[in-house]
Parts: structure tokens; sequence; C-alpha cells
């Protein structure tokens, strides 16, 4: 049998719950499976234990694995086995079914004791779907039904690992190895990688949240990228059935790869925002430089005002719209407002004419401003009231304020410093975040990580810690 891979992992878990955040594995079971190099039957080996989840099970949990709490009394905690598993699982394809579950587990369990956890995870719900389409039902159950398997221990680890085995084993004598092959490179995106990158290239990259660098052969990078996940996200890039456009053309032009890690996803979307702008890639056309972005301001005479992003004092965002794109999207909103709330175009600064109706109202789409028929105060009201929704808040801090990524896998702790919706920078430790509050830079204006603060903001996920210090 010549399988998809040199080793590959079968890997069951039983656990208190299904949350692997705050649920915990009470037994793990892995069958490990070596193809022979000389052509001969597979090697197996098989392993599984209790585990102390250091909680109470749920009895429902109980009734359905007959694991209760007197059989993981005396059995080890997880990281008295975790350098067990993790030799067992070394330099393996991870196979499970529903395999999101068990390496989602594996993943936090390892970050809790402050262990990074890597593996390329095949599911076999994913499997049974491609290489049988047409049939229903692809749980483990279903899939043992369907090639005849048996299923000796069924809820317990080592069972239900033998069992993935089995279905893999029925796989080979009933589909070709080829579609077999086929099924798993679609399914774990096998990164075809460019011949001038060196084989060991994606090897070197974490699987942690950072930011991405391809080089072409200059000094300055083509592309810039940011990611949960470091190695997994440039793997993409070079998928040969996920490329695009872009993708091929950075698979030509391609010649290293280097990085930065982060304590989490969103240090890694303000650390790209920013590098975009300064360093320019060649790729990054959505991110480039935006000198045309900006913010609405009512002026004196009722007329919205567009303030492009370098005319912005960072300190004056609360009297504003937006952020817009450019001065044609702000006018576009404009138009939009006016049309629902049947406001004046000349008032609003659309149109230039200074006497008589505007075209609006000759529509009968303008309540009037134009000729008299409402109060400037009456319709400028109003145009506050339609903008509300673009409105930018106060503030909410007296000063500068910190939003604080922590990753235990990495042990790495970040604290972005912000203030008036504008990034100042970020530090490792109580040092560097001193020398940022001391002598904080001034706020400047930057659209992409306004509308990233502002958007967390609304949906009340940007953890802000005031940091204000009183003047030395």
């Amino acid at each position: 049998m010549q399988l998809f891979a040199p080793s590959l992992a079968f890997v069951d878990l039983e656990t208190t719950g299904t949350r692997a955040a705050a649920d915990r594995i009470t037994e793990v079971g892995i069958v490990r499976v070596d193809a022979d190099a000389r052509g001969g039957p597979p090697r197996v080996y098989e392993w599984s234990s209790l585990v102390d989840p250091e909680v109470p099970i749920p009895a429902v949990i109980q009734a359905l694995t007959g694991i209760t709490d007197a059989m993981v009394a005396g059995a080890p905690t997880f990281s008295a086995i975790a350098a067990d598993i993790e030799e067992r699982l070394a330099d393996c394809v991870f196979v499970a079914h529903n395999a999101r579950f068990d390496h989602g587990f594996l993943k936090h369990s390892f970050a809790r004791i402050g262990r990074p956890f890597s593996a390329r995870p095949l599911c076999t719900v994913r499997l049974s779907r491609r290489l049988f389409p047409d049939v229903q039902g692809h749980g483990l159950d279903a899939v043992a039904a369907r090639h005849g398997l048996t299923i000796a221990g069924r809820h317990r680890a080592l069972g239900d690992a033998r069992a993935l085995w089995a279905f893999v084993e029925a796989l080979y004598r009933e589909v070709p190895a080829e579609s077999i092959a086929e099924a798993v490179k679609r399914i774990l995106r096998i990164p075809s990688l460019p011949p001038q990158l060196p084989p060991d290239a994606l090897d070197r990259l974490p699987e942690a949240p950072g930011v991405y660098f391809f080089f072409g052969d200059n000094a300055l990078p083509i592309y810039i990228g940011k990611a949960r996940n470091l190695r997994e996200r440039v793997a993409a890039h070079f998928s040969s059935d996920w490329r695009s456009e872009t993708d091929l053309r950075l698979s030509q032009e391609i010649r290293r790869i280097e990085f930065e890690e982060t304590a989490g996803e969103f240090g890694a979307l303000l650390r790209e925002a920013t590098l975009v702008k300064s360093l320019l890639p060649a790729h990054n056309r959505a991110l480039r430089r935006k000198e045309e972005a900006g913010v609405l301001m009512m002026a004196d005479n009722g007329a919205p005002r567009f303030l492009p992003a370098n005319a912005i004092d960072a300190a004056d965002l609360a009297s504003t719209y937006g952020p817009f794109a450019s001065r044609r999207s702000a006018r576009e909103t404009l138009r939009a407002i006016a049309a629902e709330r049947r406001l004046c175009w000349r008032r609003l600064g659309l149109e230039k004419r200074v006497d008589g109706p505007c075209f609006q109202r000759q529509l009968k789409r303008c309540a009037g401003a134009c000729v008299g028929a409402e109060a400037f105060a009456d319709h400028d009201e109003r145009t506050i009231a339609a903008l509300a929704p673009f409105a930018i808040p106060q503030w909410p801090s007296a000063g500068p304020a910190v939003v604080v990524e922590q990753n235990a896998a990495s042990q790495r702790t970040d604290m972005h410093v912000l203030r008036h919706w504008c990034w100042l920078g970020t530090a490792r430790d109580d040092a560097e975040l001193a020398e940022l509050l001391d002598a904080p830079p001034r706020p400047r204006f930057d659209i992409d990580v306004a509308r990233l603060l502002l958007k967390r903001w609304s949906r009340r996920s940007l953890a802000l810690v005031d940091v204000t210090r009183e003047p030395r």
C-alpha cells in the first residue's frame, strides 16, 4: 500500500465538553502508521492514555464515553504526557474525524502549558465527502457502516483512532491511490513552492500570528501580508488549487520570505497597515498610500467640508464624520443621504450655483432650503442627524490607552498604544511602554488604522486600558 504521506497519525480525543478553550481532554488515542521504505506493509504503532482533566467530567459525558471521574483520578495530567504526544505526532499528517475539534483541543492544551503545537490536520469527514460526494452521512458510524468496518470501543479514544486507520485502509481497497492522493492534496492545500525558494521555506515559519514579507530581487518587499497563522497563510499563496492571479505573479517573482511575529491578529493588522504605506510593495494595491482619504466636517455655512488626511488633526476627529477613502466617496455618501432625507444639494455643497432652486428641488427631491422653504438651521440639523451613523465618537480616554494582546503558546505580550483613533506604537515590556507614554509621538491619521479601531469599538471588541500619565 503506497500511502499518501510517509507517516500518518490517526488521532482521537475524549473530552469534558465541546469547547476547546474551556473544556479539557480526558483521553488520547493515537495510531501511528509509517510507510515502509522498502515497499513492505506499513508499520503500525498504537498508544493511548487517560488524562486527568483536573475538573469534574459532566454526567452526560461520562454516560457517552464511559470515562468517569474515578477512572481519571490517578491518570497523568496533560502536561505529564505532552512530550509523549509530541513524539508520536512528529513528522506526521494529523488525521482525525472532524479534525478541527481534536486539533483545536490539542492546540489549546499545549498553549496552557506554554508549549507550541503545530500539525497538518487532515479531516476524514472532508476526505469522505470529497471521495463520495453523492452519498448521505459522513459521521464515523455512517462511514463504518458504508465500508463494513467494525468499531471496537466506540467513543473511546483508541477505538475511534483504530476505526480511522481502518477507514483509510478500506479507501485503498475501493478507490484508486491517485484519487486518494489528489483528494488529500486538495484538503491539505499542499503548496507547490516556487523552485527558487528553499524546500524548508515554510518550515521556518511559525504557526503564530504576524506579518510576512515576500521579497524579489531587490531590497524592498514586493508583498506584505498579515496572518493569524503565518505558516498556513503563506502556504495558501502557493497552493495550486487556490491560486489567484496575484499569487501566480508572486510565485514567479518571489526569492525569499521573512516575517515578524505578533501576539495576536490585532497587532498584525496594525503592523500591516502601516508597513504597506511606508514600504509601498508593488502587489499591495489595496493598502497602498491613501492620500485621498479624509473625513467630513460641518462648516459654518452648513455645508459638510471634506478634510484630506494630511490636513486632519487627530485630536479633532470627534467632530468629524467618516472616514472616507476619498473625496468622491464622501460626496457619494452626501448624495445618498440627500436622496433619503430630501436635503438640499446646494446647502450640502454638491452644487456650485448660488441662487435659485437646486437641481434636486426642481425634481421635487429637496425640502427647499435653497429657496427659503426650509430654514437653514432646520436643514443643518437634519443633515447632522443623517450623518450620525458616520460620526466618529469621542476618544474614550483622557490620553493614551492600551490594548493588550497575549499569546500563551509563544509567551508573547504586545501592548498597543492608541490615542484619538490612531496607533502610536507597540511595546513588548514595561520599559518600552513607559518610553512610549513619556514621549508619545503626535497621533497621525491613518484611514485603515482608524477604520480598524472604530469597527472594533462599535462591536465592543476593543478592550482599552487607560494609561494616562501625569506630566512630569
